[in-house]
């Protein structure tokens, strides 16, 4: 069967999006010149994201993958170590697609189609379906405010705004201050620009995730998705069964070069 055939349901929750972007924050870049104090203002800006166990959320999801316009919602259950839940919202009848991922192994199951792709990379799912690649516990640490889970390296300031503090995994966040506070407002990770908003205390309302195209990537196209979250729960337990999904008998193989195929989030290129 043709990745094609399950596109429109894939699509019950995401519709075609007019709105063009806002232009991605200006990052500073280069030497700088040194940040003594990287370390204290790097544990003040991430004490809160850094103690995150369990996160669940319901996200709106707005911007492009590849040459798809994209809007719609999620939730979102995230645990560490590993584990997700990504649930494809729908107005009406079952989720759009329901994505479960834990100890390693990965499941998507398109309740609609009656198909279920099985992996053992949950993060290639995720940029087959969004053009993001990232995973479960990358996207807790994303999603929190914390950008990565690496530590401090060393520390830049550019005479602005915003301090740059590398991380030890070639990661760099960008710190800026509100009321005092220090506080993650940007970050570039693994392929990735991260950039919040919409604070509440050191707590982001809203995620902007751009990924660019690198050497021997799948699929070769841009995303750029904002992440506008509500419904916050943080470190409440969260059951087994969150982090699993009952696939029916009659469920159709799915691969994932056929998910691919199909284009960001169903829609065929």
């Amino acid at each position: 069967m043709k990745s094609a055939a399950f596109a429109p349901a894939v699509l019950g929750c995401l519709a075609l999006a007019a709105a063009c972007a806002p232009r991605p924050l200006e990052l500073p870049s280069g030497p700088g010149a040194p940040f003594p104090e990287f370390r204290a203002a790097f544990e003040a800006a991430t004490r809160e994201c850094g103690g995150v166990r369990t996160w669940t959320a319901e996200m709106g999801i707005a911007g492009r993958a590849g040459n798809t316009k994209i809007r719609g919602r999620a939730f979102a259950g995230l645990a560490r170590p590993g584990a997700l839940r990504l649930e494809g919202l729908a107005p009406f009848g079952q989720p759009a697609f329901i994505l479960v991922a834990r100890e390693g192994r990965a499941t998507l199951l398109l309740p609609r189609d009656h198909r279920v792709l099985h992996h053992d990379s949950a993060a290639a799912i995720v940029e087959a379906l969004t053009g993001v690649a990232i995973g479960p516990d990358e996207l807790r640490y994303v999603v929190t405010g914390c950008v990565s889970d690496s530590g401090p390296a060393g520390g830049r300031t550019f005479g602005g705004r915003l301090h740059a503090v590398d991380l030890e995994d070639a990661s760099t966040i960008f710190l800026g201050q509100a009321g005092g506070q220090w506080r993650v407002e940007a970050g570039l990770h693994a392929g990735l620009a991260v950039e919040y908003g919409q604070f509440a205390g050191l707590r982001p309302g809203r995620v902007r995730l751009r990924a660019e195209p690198g050497p021997g990537g799948s699929q070769g196209a841009t995303a750029d998705l904002t992440l506008t979250i509500s419904q916050v729960e943080i470190n409440v337990t969260l059951a087994d069964a969150v982090f699993t999904v009952e696939v029916p008998s009659d469920a159709v193989p799915l691969t994932l070069e056929e998910l691919r195929d199909a284009g960001p989030l169903g829609v065929k290129r």
